[in-house]
């Protein structure tokens, strides 16, 4: 950054969702954290912020929300808009009953409980009354099956991959018998393609090994796929950096995750690469392999 210039992110998304491990990862990484700041005071914060934050994270939620959201989306162009501060909005999420879980294992009281309302009533009305903000958000993540090490990992890995006014294009596979990717701006199903799956010497290895690639070349089809996939991405990308998005989040999806969506996203992801764009890649049943340490 240069001299009188911030770098913002802002974290939002609903009670339990793991907000606080974000901004506490945040801070290990060199930002000033105001956690739980009243959205009111976003202006202010941010009209001082270029002199006096290089690195600044902010975390909003439910009990510090204006009344008026047009308020909120009106400021946050403004920011997009400002020369001196480069910002990030990330949305944190988890599936109801994931948050439930987490609720009744911490015994924690929810913020619109105190309206008098059941645990489930509560996370719902939570999910209504932040669409808004959710739907401003420049990335999202799901820390449905995410551990706390999981999270800090990919805030780590976002926040330090991120260069200035770059668009980072997020390739990730992923298995649709574990549901849909509810973080991705594009999904894209690989479901109809040969599946080696069906092969048994196969069936124990990823899309990421010579033999599954091997298989995929004798498919013209697998290789046309990927091609229309890059020629969606790359035609629109101009507008879509145009839009001041921080980041854009490609999922590829098959059935397990394992091998049709992997070589794809990973195939998407070399070819971005290539060209110098700034691109990170995930595979989440892959990473599901992995011993699973503390949920959050």
């Amino acid at each position: 950054m240069t001299e009188d210039t911030c770098k913002l992110v802002i974290i939002s998304g609903r009670s339990g969702s793991g907000k606080t491990v974000a901004l506490r990862v945040l801070e290990d990484l060199g930002y000033y954290c105001i956690d739980n700041l009243p959205a009111m005071f976003l202006e202010q914060l941010t009209a001082v912020a270029p002199a006096r934050y290089p690195r600044l994270a902010v975390s909003i939620d439910i009990r510090n929300m204006p009344d008026s959201m047009e308020s909120l989306e009106g400021f946050y162009q403004r920011l997009k808009n400002n020369q001196a501060i480069s910002s990030t909005l990330i949305f944190i999420d988890a599936d109801d009953a994931v948050l439930v879980k987490r609720y009744s294992e911490t015994r924690r009281l929810h913020p619109l409980s105190r309206r008098k309302l059941s645990l489930d009533e509560a996370i719902v009305l939570e999910n209504r009354l932040l669409s808004d903000i959710a739907a401003m958000a420049d990335l999202r993540i799901d820390t449905s099956s995410l551990s706390v090490h999981d999270l800090a990992t990919e805030i780590t890995t976002l926040m330090s991959g991120r260069p200035e006014r770059n668009l980072v294009l997020v390739f990730e596979s992923f298995g649709f018998k574990n549901g849909i990717a509810k973080d991705a701006d594009f999904v894209f199903d690989a479901r109809f393609l040969p599946n080696p799956f069906w092969e048994p010497n196969l069936r124990s290895h990823s899309g990421l090994e010579q033999c599954v690639k091997d298989f995929f070349a004798k498919y013209p089809q697998v290789e046309h796929y990927i091609d229309e996939i890059d020629g969606l991405l790359s035609s629109n990308l101009p507008d879509i950096e145009k839009s001041s998005r921080s980041y854009l989040t490609v999922a590829i999806g098959c059935t397990g995750g394992c091998h049709r969506s992997v070589f794809i996203a990973q195939s998407l992801y070399e070819r971005f690469c290539k060209r110098g764009l700034n691109v990170q890649i995930r595979h989440r049943a892959l990473e599901k392999r992995e011993p699973r340490l503390s949920t959050l």
